[in-house]
């Protein structure tokens, strides 16, 4: 029997971000507590992150921690810290020193090597597109449809309190009055399509939206759903 030994990879996985304009606890209460209102399964036991680069001073992280799980949430760590007294605060408090792709230093570029000679040309080996998942009806309240590896196509339509979720992208030929999670396990190209707006929670990549921020034009119309400067943008079909 061969044994393994424990590996250290790197993954992705979709995170919520909390962007804090005051460490003001009452009011971070208040929205988290909204939030898990609206879309309470969405968010139990989620993963957080605080962003705190509008902030001019350092919070209680401690008490920042305590009051997030408090709500049932899983406070993950901090990410736009501009100084050491901040980062250093943040891990007194266990929590981790996040840094997102955008705000990473760019790397020197290497001198490009010599060429090399001309090899013979190799076909490169494609692995195969798997198919989208089809869901044929209604998705019922208390229902969870999901598409790993892949895109869902729903041809009905997804009741309140129902779930649908992809890898990909999510296509509903109905009317979405539930959750939409696409590129659930970190596709910032996935996108959502459907026939008419109403839903309780739009999801890409770990940036979400909730019903109460839909553009108020756009309800009940045909849209499309993708990220653009990590934020969601609606547009209808025409």
């Amino acid at each position: 029997m061969v044994e393994r030994d424990n590996e250290l990879k790197g993954t992705t996985f979709t995170i919520s971000v909390l962007h804090l304009s005051d460490g003001n606890p009452a009011r971070i209460r208040q929205l988290l507590e909204a939030k898990v209102a609206q879309a309470p399964q969405f968010f139990n036991c989620a993963p957080l992150v605080l962003n705190v680069e509008r902030l001019t001073e350092i919070p209680d992280f401690e008490q920042l921690k305590e009051l997030v799980e408090s709500e049932d949430f899983v406070l993950v760590g901090i990410t736009g810290t501009r100084d050491e007294a901040m980062k250093t605060a943040a891990k007194a408090a266990g929590l981790a020193v996040l840094v997102s792709g955008k705000s990473r230093k760019a790397e020197p570029v290497a001198p490009a090597p010599a060429p090399e000679p001309e090899a013979t040309p190799v076909a490169p080996v494609q692995a195969p597109l798997e198919a989208s998942k089809v869901h044929v009806g209604p998705v019922r309240s208390g229902q969870q449809i999901y598409a790993a590896g892949t895109s869902l196509v729903v041809l009905g339509s997804v009741s309140p309190g129902a779930e649908v979720i992809a890898d990909d992208s999510i296509h509903v030929y109905g009317a979405l009055r539930g959750r939409a999670i696409a590129g659930a396990k970190g596709n910032p190209q996935a996108r959502i399509y459907c026939q008419q707006l109403q839903a309780e929670l739009l999801s890409i990549a770990g940036t979400f939206q909730l019903s109460d921020a839909l553009p108020a034009g756009l309800i009940q119309e045909p849209v499309h759903i993708r990220l653009d400067n990590e934020q969601l943008r609606i547009d209808r079909i025409k």
